[in-house]
Order: C-alpha cells, then structure tokens, then sequence
C-alpha cells in the first residue's frame, strides 16, 4: 500500500516521554497495514544495542544504525513506504533536506527526538522539523521532583544539575538524566 501524499510527522518532548514507544507504536501500525516500512538510528546512541530502537519501557523496533543521515536515500530499499527515524536530534542538519526529500517522493516520514537539550534550548534539527511536519506530537513525563507533568529534560552529573557550559550531547539514561518542570528545572550558569 502506497500513500498518495508524503508527510512527516514528529514525536518529541523530553526523555522518559514516551518517543519511542509512540514512533513504535506507528510503525507497528503501518506493518498491520501491510506497509513496507524502514527504520533509521544514529550510530551514536549505543545505550539499548546496535540494530533496534528500543523505548525506556522495553518495546523494540528493528532499525538500521547510520553514521549520517544522507545514508538513509541510499539505504532505502524498493517499495518502502514508511520510515521511522529515531533520536534524530543527534543528527546534523543534513537530516532536514533528507527528511523532505522522502516526503515530497510520496513517503511517510515518522521521526522520534528531543527537541530541547537539557538546557531548555532548542536541540539540533528537531525545531526545523517540527516547523516543516504536517503533524507534531509533544509528549511529557512526569517531573521526578513534585510528579507534575514534565516538558524538560535535567542532566545530572554526580546527583547535581549540569552546568550551563557541560557538553550538549553525553548519551545516557537514568543515571545521567530525568524529566523535570519548568520549576524544577536547573541549569546553574556559574
């Protein structure tokens, strides 16, 4: 089954969210419906393996691990009508044109990432996708300091808020990271 017209569509919010587990639950969507799907990861996120996007809560998706995004027009097999790209805020902004490029040749584009680093500011492509989709989905989590609902993403280096200057990019999970509030949440500048 082929669509008629591409989209892209874009599930972010912070880490503990739910991406995932909502670009999974698409993708086993498009399979019942018999559609030929393909799924892309950066190299770069080697938290849950190699091969396969896999939520926090365990549910995984086979996928293909690319050092680039301009890898995905060359990877993509005949026939393929959905692709699902996870944690694409750690790709440059190369993934942008890629991203239209599908969608204008007919292609579903489902694509999976943090729209904000842990300083609360814009992370990588995801803001220029999500300005370019036919669909955004902003998920929350929970805030792991008063249980409200959480739209940020804290880094925590030895139980205390990363400094505004820390590195942008440090792959982690719960040792490194949890969803918090906008009050709760603290990027110390000194």
């Amino acid at each position: 089954m082929r669509h008629h017209n591409g989209s892209v569509e874009v599930v972010t919010g912070p880490m503990f969210s739910g991406k995932t587990e909502e670009l999974i639950r698409r993708l086993r969507r498009a399979r019942i419906a018999r559609q030929k799907i393909q799924v892309f990861q950066p190299s770069i996120d080697t938290r849950f393996g190699q091969g396969k996007v896999t939520s926090h809560a365990g549910t995984a998706f086979e996928a293909t691990p690319i050092d680039s995004a301009t890898a995905i027009p060359e990877l993509l097999e005949e026939g393929t009508t959905v692709v699902g790209i996870d944690e694409a805020q750690f790709f440059d902004a190369e993934i942008i044109e890629v991203v239209q490029q599908l969608a204008d040749r007919g292609l579903r584009v489902i694509v999976a990432g943090l729209d904000t680093d842990f300083r609360a500011e814009p992370f990588g492509p995801i803001p220029a996708l999500m300005a370019q989709a036919e669909r955004v989905d902003k998920l929350h989590a929970i805030c792991m300091v008063c249980g409200d609902a959480a739209s940020r993403t804290q880094r925590l280096i030895d139980g205390r808020p990363a400094h505004y200057d820390d590195p942008i990019v440090v792959v982690g999970a719960n040792e490194l990271y949890e969803a918090r509030c906008r009050r709760h949440h603290n990027v110390p500048r000194d």
